[in-house]
């Protein structure tokens, strides 16, 4: 892997993990419980996204 590849996936890995945490605190303030297991399960995306990429290190 090239240091500008390398690049891109430290990049793609701090965006996954920046919108995982918002649909993490987005969840714990929503009241309704439809939206917020719907934004549970956006955060379960963004985590297995960060972790497919991190598996490429």
């Amino acid at each position: 892997m090239t240091s500008k590849e390398l690049l891109y996936v430290e990049d793609a890995l701090g965006h996954e993990q920046y919108v995982q945490t918002q649909c993490c605190e987005t969840a714990n303030r929503i009241q309704d419980s439809e939206l917020k297991n719907f934004a549970r399960e956006l955060e379960q995306v963004h985590k297995n996204i960060f972790q497919n990429f991190y598996s490429l290190l």
